[in-house]
């Protein structure tokens, strides 16, 4: 009875041993991405190009919004490699434990990224590289051009009466705060009155005629004629244009804009590390890069190398590569919880109000 059992023993731990190494196996065939939908890392060709070259599939999983991201990195530790993060929250991450140190030496095109924004203090923090620099843009307005006979240059046509009810806003609480913030000349990380914030954006509920939360869904508004105005992202403007045919424009103010920048992280205690850092170097990879925005319409690339490679009439070139036009943007970072916690609390008073 005891060779029986002892048999018994070693065969469950050879099962078991094989379906832990099957599972290193197949995940070690396949890398999991974390990111909003629709955002560069799961088109369909660029997948299937990393796949062929690779041998690695590639899994995705999506988030709606910053702190649905960390809270899916924090329920599921050592599910997912790959993850795309705002720079204001790499810190807020890497703090949690809840990305690791990018080994940069194994990624081939990291030296060509644009030194500030490769060094980028809130992705690169005590010497260690927490975040590749992916994309930046800016967070601004568009307007359809079939509606206006000379494009906005300021920001308070979105206060403007004559476009009452066909007015949109993204329905997030640190953005509609800081766009107001920049309309008042604040600083957007720490504004300086956030009651003056809180009686413009009252006095901009009026206008409004619906909410948008994704990309997908200010296409659909757009599509519908639901708006002729809409706060939207410079990225995103340029796959309306692109890819939908839709008649966008997309404007950077005088008084300024947010400006932002994405970084792709490897989440602590990855499964497949080694293909994270292979997925990561493709998704900066000029040979990418170019093609997304050409054919699709993406946000501005980190990579200098890649942005010169664009078209000269391309707005990532022409636009964002033009000091002046940005020189007023302002970036997002770090945000003490206790001013998130009342930007939230303005928001949900502005949208409850009659």
């Amino acid at each position: 009875m005891k060779s029986i059992l002892g048999s018994m023993s070693i065969r469950s731990l050879i099962m078991s041993l094989i379906m832990i190494i099957s599972s290193v196996i197949i995940h070690a065939a396949e890398v999991r991405v974390l990111n909003w939908q629709g955002y560069g890392t799961d088109e369909k060709w660029a997948v299937e190009a990393f796949t062929n070259k690779t041998g690695i599939e590639v899994v995705h999983d999506y988030f709606n919004s910053e702190q649905e991201m960390l809270t899916k990195l924090r329920t599921t530790p050592g599910y997912y490699d790959v993850v795309l993060i705002n720079s204001a929250f790499t810190g807020q991450a890497q703090s949690e434990g809840l990305i690791s140190a990018v080994d940069s030496s194994k990624i081939e095109n990291f030296n060509d990224l644009s030194p500030g924004m490769g060094g980028n203090p809130n992705l690169v923090m005590n010497g260690k590289v927490y975040g590749v620099a992916w994309v930046w843009g800016v967070t601004s307005f568009a307007v359809d051009s079939t509606r206006f006979s000379n494009i906005p240059d300021s920001i308070e046509v979105l206060w403007d009466k004559k476009y009452a009810g066909k007015v949109s806003v993204r329905d997030d609480a640190v953005e509609a705060v800081q766009l107001t913030a920049i309309a008042l000349g604040q600083d957007i990380n720490n504004p300086s009155d956030l009651n003056a914030i809180k009686n413009k954006l009252m006095s901009l509920k009026s206008q409004v005629r619906t909410y948008w939360s994704s990309e997908d869904e200010w296409n659909q508004f757009f599509s519908a004629d639901e708006f002729d105005l809409a706060t939207y992202w410079s990225g995103s403007a340029s796959r309306s244009k692109t890819a939908f045919k839709l008649p966008v424009e997309f404007v950077i103010p005088k008084e300024g804009a947010i400006g932002w920048l994405d970084g792709l992280s490897v989440a602590t205690n990855a499964p497949n590390s080694s293909g994270a850092h292979k997925f990561i170097d493709w998704m900066i990879d000029p040979d990418f890069y170019v093609k997304w925005d050409t054919e699709v319409g993406a946000p501005a690339s980190a990579n200098a190398k890649a942005n010169s490679m664009l078209p000269s009439s391309a707005f990532n070139r022409a636009v964002l590569g033009n000091p002046q036009k940005v020189s007023k943007v302002q970036f997002m970072g770090p945000m003490d919880d206790k001013i998130r916690e009342e930007m939230l609390e303005i928001w949900q008073e502005v949208k409850a109000s009659q």
